[in-house]
């Protein structure tokens, strides 16, 4: 390792996904690069990802499956370089992967049939093809702009005529995220809106909590609701609250006080299904033909929370107005949560340096040389690859720029 101040085009920071996307395209345009990474090996979110199959990208890309204060930033770098050049880059590396199936049949989402340790390699198999520099376990202590960028680190000096901020965000700390990229962005004038955990589960307290304790594992397909999106995918119960891919869906577009609407007969009509039941099965109990629908458990805890004193009575007993009222708690069951599980286990951060200050190829308008891309920016993918596809479309922007 130099240990004097060595010169290269571009270095940089951070060696996840969208930052050695960045390297291999600028490297392949004969650019000279440096890629640091803090820490002890490169790609560790890639490496975790999807149970460990990487879901790299989604067959349904498109930009309004972005969060984002400004909704069109994505779109340039998404067109430039789409899920369909990733997906040939794997093919070419002979990688196998296949499509996840849901119960509304297939995702989009697209993971490793072997192990996401592929991903990582064929990555740094561009770069090394590329003449790219990788180094590990490097802090980055300071950083200086006076004819190109002037890095300080625990591996000695480095400069560069470009800088490409490729650090992540604060979501799961054990792998390395934290606030640096933010922290710069503000050391060199740009805004940075406020960050928060997306891609999250909820907590809940008292009595819920209790609940969910109790049905801890148990999970069904739901239609959960925010004041500003709705999503139907499957919901978990877990010992701290509600979990599941409805629910991480749901929890980038929650705000702290604000209650959710669960559906747990998605595409239903809870009202005639019900009164349907009566006609039909007048002798039978709500519980008994609930449970052909939903997870056993699950029922003997709603009926609890809303049934208790019809417990034991068969259908014909009902009044249609409490079955109508019973639907109605099925279809739109309020849960406010407490909180969520914060940045130890979101899977992205929302919020970032502001877009308004970048160009579609993610370079400052203030300082030029200087990108950010990935998740240290203000976009934030949905569930099921869409966070990798712009990390992998952002560091294509990016390297074809510096």
């Amino acid at each position: 390792m130099p240990a004097r101040s060595t010169h290269y085009d571009c270095i940089v920071l951070g060696a996840g996904a969208a930052g050695l996307m960045c390297a291999l395209t600028a490297g392949h345009r004969g650019r000279r690069v440096l890629v640091l990474e803090r820490s002890n090996k490169p790609g560790k979110k890639i490496l975790m990802s999807g149970g460990g199959k990487c879901n790299f990208t989604n067959l349904h890309v498109a930009p309004d499956r972005f969060l984002s204060a400004n909704p069109h930033f994505c779109k340039s770098a998404l067109a430039r370089y789409s899920q369909w050049d990733f997906i040939e880059l794997v093919e070419r590396h002979g990688i196998e992967y296949f499509e996840k199936e849901t119960v509304n049949g297939l995702s989009g989402q697209l993971f490793c049939r072997q192990s996401s340790k592929r991903i990582v390699a064929m990555l740094m198999a561009e770069c090394d093809a590329a003449g790219v520099e990788v180094y590990t376990g490097c802090e980055t202590s300071g950083v200086v702009h006076r004819d190109g960028f002037h890095l300080e680190t625990t591996l000695g000096g480095f400069a560069a005529d470009s800088l490409v901020v490729a650090t992540g965000g604060l979501s799961v700390p054990s792998l390395g995220g934290s606030p640096f990229g933010y922290r710069l962005a503000e050391q060199f004038g740009l805004n940075v809106l406020p960050v928060a955990a997306g891609l999250v589960p909820f907590t809940v307290t008292g009595a819920l909590h209790e609940m969910c304790s109790r049905l801890s594992g148990v999970s069904c397909e739901v239609r959960i609701t925010t004041s500003a999106a709705t999503f139907r995918e499957d919901l978990l119960f877990t010992h701290r609250g509600l979990s599941g891919p409805a629910v991480l869906q749901a929890s980038s577009y929650w705000r702290p006080g604000e209650s959710v609407s669960i559906d747990l007969l998605p595409g239903e009509d809870a009202a005639a299904l019900l009164l349907g039941w009566k006609a039909t099965s007048p002798q039978k109990l709500l519980r008994s033909l609930l449970g052909e629908r939903l997870p056993k458990n699950l029922v003997h805890e709603l009926e609890l929370l809303h049934w208790p004193r019809q417990s034991g009575h068969p259908l014909a007993e009902w009044p249609d107005r409490e079955l109508v009222a019973v639907a109605a708690q099925l279809e739109a069951w309020r849960v406010k949560p407490a909180a969520t599980e914060g940045y130890r286990t979101a899977e992205v951060t929302l919020g970032g340096v502001d877009t308004r200050e970048l160009s579609s190829r993610t370079q400052s308008s203030q300082v030029p040389g200087l990108f950010f891309i990935g998740e240290v920016v203000d976009v934030s993918g949905h569930l099921g690859g869409f966070n990798f596809q712009w990390a992998w479309s952002s560091g294509h922007a990016a390297g074809l720029e510096v």
